[in-house]
């Protein structure tokens, strides 16, 4: 080498070298303006939320703030969401009573009088592009998925009469096994999975696309779902259960792996009992004791006895163990590592799972802190926003388009 370019090359390494660096002069990036500005700018999907059973005694009015719910307008406003899925919960006991269609009708009815109450802050969506242009227009979307197949009352002419009123997922069963589905929940496994019936209504789903929701059913339901699916489902409200062993509502490695490659996702849950293993045991053992202690004391009105027994439970075994913002940040990145970005997305159960909310994500404003908690685990924001609403409206597309390809034009 010259000699002249050699003593340049080495004095130009000493002043680079003595010189500030970018990353000393420049401000640290504030992480939490950087999520709220991405939270504004997204589509937010979170496939759960619980607000219409909330009103169905009541006046119908969520456009103001209110401390006694997860969910409403302004903290909605606060946290970016653009897409709330209206739970259609059918207590899993009304089958046998034969009032699952009447509960789901008046809950119906309460998700519209929401946008009936006020058409300036809200719509009802019925397709992703619906959801699309309303976020264009300023509008917070409210689709409606179905939790519990039970309003199906084994005709398959209501699949079609409850898409008509807006239903875009059925949860195939709850609580209890039903005529579709065996439960997760449930001992009594009656149909080792689907019902001839439920594979029926998995095609019908597939047919007038409505996404096949695989939350609270059993794993051999889960399975037969895969089978029978002509097209992505979906798991609304579940989380990993990689961290909570034996949780069966939870979704273990190998049906998060399935699911992925249905070109599915899982919407991750965020109350504690399907976050960590603590609170999932102190969870069950308060939730089976009440029902216990409420049976025994019929002296008692059934709401004084849970407040009771509820207060003794704490003072023996302490306050509930709230999983924090970093065990939801957990779920996330588990699938993410097993099947990739493009299989995850929320789920959260507001208004669904009363007091067990985490740390950080109590509302629906709280939306920015987990966006928060993704960027400071390395997720770049093309990924962060496939997780709050683009993979789900991948698989809700995808839905249908299949329709489209099978149905009489």
């Amino acid at each position: 080498m010259n000699h002249n370019i050699k003593l340049l090359s080495i004095c130009t390494l000493l002043v680079a070298a003595c010189e500030p660096s970018a990353t000393d002069t420049d401000e640290p990036v504030d992480l939490l303006a950087e999520a709220r500005r991405i939270a504004s700018t997204s589509i937010i999907v979170d496939t759960h939320i619980d607000a219409p059973m909330k009103f169905i005694d009541q006046a119908v009015d969520i456009s103001g703030a209110a401390d006694d719910r997860d969910f409403d307008y302004p903290r909605a406003v606060a946290g970016g969401l653009n897409a709330p899925f209206m739970s259609i919960y059918t207590d899993p006991e009304l089958e046998a009573e034969g009032r699952s269609r009447e509960v789901a009708e008046e809950l119906i009815d309460v998700a519209a009088g929401f946008v009936a109450a006020a058409p300036e802050k809200f719509a009802i969506a019925r397709s992703p592009d619906d959801v699309r242009e309303q976020f264009a227009n300023g509008l917070i979307s409210l689709p409606m998925g179905m939790e519990n197949g039970s309003p199906i009352a084994g005709e398959l002419a209501n699949i079609k009469y409850f898409f008509d009123r807006g239903i875009r997922y059925i949860t195939l069963a709850h609580g209890l096994s039903n005529h579709i589905s065996d439960s997760s929940y449930d001992t009594n496994h009656q149909w080792n999975g689907l019902s001839e019936f439920g594979v029926d209504v998995v095609k019908e789903m597939n047919r007038l696309g409505i996404m096949v929701d695989i939350s609270h059913v059993s794993d051999d339901a889960f399975w037969q779902v895969m089978d029978a699916t002509a097209v992505p489902a979906i798991a609304s409200h579940s989380s990993a259960r990689h961290f909570t062993p034996g949780f069966e509502r939870n979704m273990s490695d190998d049906m998060i792996k399935r699911l992925a490659e249905n070109g599915g996702v899982i919407q991750i849950n965020f109350g504690s009992s399907f976050l960590t293993a603590v609170a999932h045991e102190y969870g069950t053992g308060r939730w089976q004791g009440t029902d216990e202690f409420v049976a025994a004391n019929p002296q008692l009105d059934a709401s004084e006895a849970r407040a009771l027994f509820i207060q003794q439970y704490e003072a023996e075994h302490g306050p509930f163990p709230y999983a924090a913002l970093d065990d939801v940040l957990d779920h996330f990145d588990h699938v993410v590592a097993l099947v990739g970005v493009d299989h995850v997305g929320i789920g959260s159960d507001f208004d669904g799972v009363g007091d067990s909310l985490p740390t950080g994500l109590k509302d629906v404003a709280d939306y920015p802190n987990l966006i928060e908690g993704l960027l400071g685990r390395g997720y770049s924001e093309q990924d962060i926003r496939k997780i709050l609403g683009e993979n789900l409206l991948r698989v809700w597309d995808a839905a249908e388009e299949y329709s489209a390809s099978v149905r009489p034009q």
